[in-house]
This record gives C-alpha cells, structure tokens and sequence, in this order.
C-alpha cells in the first residue's frame, strides 16, 4: 500500500528539492521554477502560497500559488501571475487532488473573487474556463538548413532579406537596449510596461537560462529586441520590442530566425513561440512561421464572480484607457506603468 500524501507549504530549505523535481518533472514548465517566489515578493510585492506535495518524504507534486489585490482589477490568487504557463505540476493523481484542496482552502480563507489556473493540458473540463489564448510550440530540427527549409516560403522571404540588409544579432550583457526598445514598443500599443527593474532581475537571478539578443542594423542603431528564457531543452522567448524602422528592414523576422538558429546551436529541442491572443496580430505572425496553435487550458473556481474576468486589452471597456495612454510621454508612462501592470499579473 503506497504512504498516505502530505500538503505544506514551502519553507527555506526546499528550494533545491524544489527546483530538481520541477526539471525532472514533464508537466512542469519554466514557470514553476522556485525563482519565481521571490521576483513575485520582492519585485511585485505580492503574497505567495507555493505548495509542495509529499509521499514518504519525496516531492510528488508542486503549485505555485500568488495572491493578486487591486482596486482596479480585483482580488485574485492565480497559478501563475506575469507567466503564461502555471497550475499544479505533477502525475501523482492523489497529491494532485490534496494539493487542489488545499489552494482551495487558502483562497477561500484569503476571500478572493476567484482561483485562476494556467494550465498547459485541461484538469476540469467543466469548470468555467478562458478561451482568449492559445500557445504555439514546434520542434528545432538538427541544423540552420533544415530550419530555414521548414519555414513557409513567404516568411523565409522575409527572414533573407533582414540578411540580406546585413542585420545583426548581438547578445547583451544587461537590459538597457532592451528595456529601450521594449517600453517604446507597449506604449505605441497603448499597454503599460514593467519595470527596467523587473528585467534587470530577471537577468540576474536566472543567469545563463535568460538571455536578451538585440538586433541592429549595420551602422549599429538597435532595431529588434527579445528576452528569452531556456529550460531544459526549450526555448522561450518570451518579452519583445521592435523600432518604427524594424518592419521596413525585416528586423523582426531576422530576430527570431537568429533566436532559432543560436537555440539550435545551443542544443534546443522546441522553439516555444508562447502565448498570444486569437485572432490577433502576434498569432497571425506566428500562423506565418508553420507553428500551429495549441489552446491553452486556463481553468478558474469562481467564488465572488459570476463571469471569468477580461483583465486584458481586447475588452471594450479599456479603449479609452489605450487611447489615452498612447499619447502619454515615454517617461510618465515608465514611471507610471509599473505600478499598474503590477496588478494585471
């Protein structure tokens, strides 16, 4: 007979155990790595509740868990905030099920309006659910040549003539081109942005798992830029930021077909393109490069809602917002942004 399944939450010494259960488990993804706690408390001063499940001693199953308040946006504990990919990870079906217990228990207790999961694979068909996101994922194959073979014509056009106008792909060493090119990009798009800070952290606590790679032209003006994280044999790139001059050049194509090309080098696998809206422009970029889109199962417990929340720029009710916030100085918007997209999650 198997030992019975224990819940607690994390403590200090657990983050070792934590981190090499997460790489060895397959359900898990960058976004359950134990690093997250602390960027989540310190960067966004947000509470955590990081679950581990346990048999005989053994970490069987994990759930990172933070707890949302805003006046603005309402009070939410979700799995995970600032990440597309989150929920339980782990094939224990027991400690699955006590860890869900347990989240249920601190939400309810907590009085949130609502538990969110950002599930890759769905756990509960029947509960309330958002349709707005899908992934897009797709396998790296051996080399350069097979790569570029495996893009659709019309976007490898585009890849070979951003060679062709001799761009340039640099690694960075911190977040300044970056941050320059990714905050001017979110406000002509009316979004607030995160914080230099927040990238600046990033870099440092991942390491070599999180890269920034900045594209520039031959007389070196930047042009095209992307952070992005690797985990296991996955690439992710995962923030982004383009100049008016990048669409003319075909710097953005560049850019991701050099991320390819240095992530094969590097030894990955699968070029995750991440999350995006349906319909919208970044899914219709990525339709363009072969990848297929994947629903993304976010799954919700509705305590204090009737109806899933739309936290997000397609709802009809923040228009003006966007309006208003396209006009604003990049400066105002740098200092202002931070403190509102802290709530978004």
């Amino acid at each position: 007979m198997p030992s019975a399944v224990t819940v607690r939450p994390f403590a200090a010494g657990d983050a070792a155990r934590w981190n090499a259960f997460v790489y060895a488990c397959a359900g898990a993804t960058f976004f359950h790595r134990i690093e997250w706690r602390e960027i989540i408390q310190k960067v966004f001063r947000h509470r955590t509740h990081y679950l581990l499940a346990e048999r005989a001693g053994e970490i069987v199953a994990v759930l990172p868990l933070a707890e949302v308040k805003s006046r603005l946006f309402g009070h939410a504990i979700t799995s995970l905030p600032f990440a597309v990919y989150g929920g339980i990870a782990g094939d224990d079906a027991d400690a699955c099920q006590a860890l869900e217990a347990a989240a249920d228990g601190i939400a309810r207790k907590a009085g949130v309006q609502h538990l969110e999961y950002r599930n890759l694979v769905a756990r509960h068909t029947d509960w309330p659910r958002q349709d707005l996101y899908v992934t897009f994922r797709k396998e790296i194959l051996a080399d350069d040549e097979a790569n570029m073979a495996a893009i659709p014509r019309k976007q490898r056009a585009m890849v070979r003539k951003g060679i062709k106008n001799g761009l340039v792909s640099t690694v960075d060493s911190n977040a300044d081109r970056f941050f320059a090119l990714y905050s001017d990009n979110v406000l002509r798009h009316g979004t607030p942005a995160l914080s230099k800070h927040f990238f600046e952290t990033l870099l440092s606590v991942f390491g070599q798992d999180c890269e920034v790679m900045t594209v520039s032209s031959p007389d070196g003006k930047a042009l095209s830029t992307v952070l992005s994280f690797y985990f296991r044999d996955e690439i992710l790139p995962y923030y982004a930021g383009d100049d008016l001059a990048a669409r003319d050049l075909a710097a953005n194509d560049f850019k991701y077909w050099e991320l390819m090309r240095r992530a094969c080098a590097r030894g990955c696998r699968i070029f995750d393109y991440g999350r995006s809206k349906v319909g919208t422009g970044p899914y219709n970029f990525k339709k363009n490069w072969g990848f297929e889109p994947l629903p993304l199962s976010y799954e919700y417990r509705l305590y204090k809602r009737e109806e899933i929340p739309q936290n997000n720029p397609m709802n009809p009710k923040y228009r003006a917002f966007i309006a208003l916030w396209r006009r604003l100085p990049l400066g105002v918007a740098n200092t202002i942004g931070p403190h509102i997209v802290r709530n978004l999650g």
